[in-house]
C-alpha cells in the first residue's frame, strides 16, 4: 500500500481507525489556473527513496507506485519465488501514465520540440506489471487490465480465478494511479465530476469526487499453500462478480451496479444477508450515490438496514484505477479489525442515500464477510467478497 494516508499499509489502517483523511491543498508544477485546488496526493514521496536515478527516470509514477506495493505484499507475505512460471502478475490502471504524457506535451509545444525516447515504455499502462514481474523474475502470465475507476477490482478479479481455476500458484494483483498534472486534471474538471472543496459521499450537499493516487496490491494463493507455509492470512477472497450496463459512458445504472453484486454473491454461494460490511464506490457524485443505494436496496432487500456501509474514498480520494485495491485494502481492515471506516465529510442526510453510512466515526462491530463494489464509467462493475479467516 501506498496512499494519501501513508507509505504502507501500517499507516493506511491506522489513519481508517482514527477517522483521518489525506486530503489537501494540491501542490506541485503547474497547478495554478485550476477551478479544483484539493486532493489526496503522496506529498512525502521521493522517488529516490526506492529505485536508482536510471530506474526512476524510465518509470511513471503510476508505475513506481505499483512496484512500491507489490514488493511490501511480497515482503509482508513472506513469499518466496520458488516456481517463477507459476506466478502472475496482474495491474489495474485508468490512465496509466498521464504525468508523464503532460510533461512531454509540455515540451513538445513549448520550446523543445522533442520528447523523451522513453515516453511510450513509461506511460503503457502495464510499465509497473512488467518492471515487478523483471524485477522478482516471474515468468508466468503478466499483464494490465484497463476499465477506467473498476480497474484494480477488475485485475483483483482476474487474478482470484486464476488461482482458484490453479493456472498459476499465486498472484500479485491491484492497481495504481498518478492523476496530478495540469492536463489530466483539466480533462476531469471539464466532465463537472470534482468537488471544489473535497468529497461528501452519500450526504445531501455532496458535489462530486476528490481525486486521489496511490497504488496497493494484494498477493493471493490457494489456501491450502497459504497454511502450508504458515503464511500471515489477513482474508480469503470468496466471489467476484462483473458487470456491463450497457447503457451511458459516464452516466451509472442501478441495474448494472446491482448485477455485479449479485453476481458476486453467486460466484460465492452466498446469501445476501450473510454480507456485514459494504465498502461502496461512493464518490460522492450526485449520480452515483443514490443509485448505489438504489442498487444495494435491490440486491439486499430489508437486509439492507442492516449493512454497515461506509465510502473510503472520502479519506484517501477517488483513485481511478487504483481505487479497487486502496478500497480492498480498507475491507481488510474491516474484517481484521472488526471496525467499519468512516465516511468522512458527510454533512447532512439525503432522501435518496437511506443506509447506515458510518458518518460519525469509525465504528466497532461484528464484521465477517466485506463486499467491495468499484463501478467505472463506461457503465463497467466490479464486485468483490472478502470473508475473515
Amino acid at each position: 500500500m501506498l496512499s494519501a494516508l501513508g507509505p504502507t499499509r501500517r499507516e493506511f489502517w491506522q489513519a481508517l481507525g482514527e477517522g483521518r483523511d489525506g486530503i489537501g491543498q494540491l501542490v506541485g508544477p503547474r497547478m495554478e489556473g485550476l477551478r479544483v485546488q484539493t486532493g489526496a496526493q503522496l506529498l512525502d514521496y521521493q522517488p529516490g527513496d526506492h529505485f536508482e536515478q536510471r530506474q526512476a527516470d524510465n518509470l511513471d509514477p503510476f508505475a513506481q507506485y505499483f512496484v512500491i506495493a507489490g514488493r511490501e505484499a511480497v515482503q509482508d507475505a513472506g513469499f518466496i519465488i520458488e516456481s517463477p512460471e507459476r506466478v502472475a502478475i496482474v495491474a489495474g490502471s485508468a490512465g496509466g501514465g498521464q504525468p508523464t504524457l503532460d510533461e512531454q506535451y509540455h515540451r513538445l509545444y513549448g520550446q523543445a520540440r522533442k520528447v523523451h525516447p522513453f515516453t511510450i515504455p513509461k506511460f503503457m499502462l502495464n510499465a509497473g506489471a512488467s518492471f515487478l514481474a523483471q524485477e522478482l523474475g516471474v515468468t508466468g502470465p503478466s499483464f494490465a487490465v484497463s476499465t477506467a475507476c473498476s480497474s484494480s477490482n477488475h485485475a483483483l478479479g482476474q487474478a482470484f480465478w486464476m488461482v482458484r481455476q490453479g493456472l498459476v500458484d499465486a498472484a500479485l494483483a491491484g492497481g495504481s494511479e498518478a492523476p496530478f498534472c495540469n492536463g489530466y486534471l483539466r480533462a476531469w474538471e471539464a466532465i463537472r465530476a470534482m468537488d471544489p472543496v473535497r468529497c461528501r459521499p452519500f450526504s445531501r450537499d455532496r458535489q462530486g469526487m476528490t481525486l486521489g493516487e496511490g497504488g496497493g496490491v494484494l498477493l493471493l494463493e490457494a489456501e491450502s499453500r497459504a497454511l502450508g507455509r504458515g503464511a500471515k492470512i489477513y482474508a480469503e477472497i470468496v466471489g467476484f462478480g462483473m458487470s456491463s450496463d450497457a447503457h451511458d459512458l459516464t452516466r451509472p445504472l442501478p441495474e448494472g451496479a446491482a448485477a455485479a453484486m449479485r453476481a458476486a454473491l453467486q460466484d460465492a454461494s452466498m446469501a445476501p444477508h450473510e454480507v456485514d460490511y459494504i465498502n461502496a464506490h461512493g464518490t460522492g457524485t450526485p449520480a452515483n450515490d443514490g443509485n448505489e443505494t438504489r442498487a444495494i436496496r435491490a440486491v439486499f432487500g430489508s437486509h439492507a438496514d442492516r449493512l454497515l456501509v461506509s465510502s473510503t474514498k472520502s479519506a484517501h480520494g477517488h483513485a481511478l484505477g487504483a481505487a479497487g485495491a486502496l478500497e480492498a485494502a480498507a475491507s481488510l481492515f474491516a474484517l481484521q479489525e472488526g471496525m467499519a471506516p468512516a465516511t468522512l465529510g458527510y454533512n447532512e442526510p439525503d432522501p435518496e442515500c437511506d443506509l447506515d453510512y458510518v458518518h460519525q466515526g469509525p465504528r466497532k462491530a461484528r464484521l465477517r464477510v466485506a463486499m467491495s463494489n468499484t463501478f467505472a464509467f463506461g457503465g463497467l462493475n466490479a464486485v468483490l467478497l472478502f470473508r475473515r479467516n
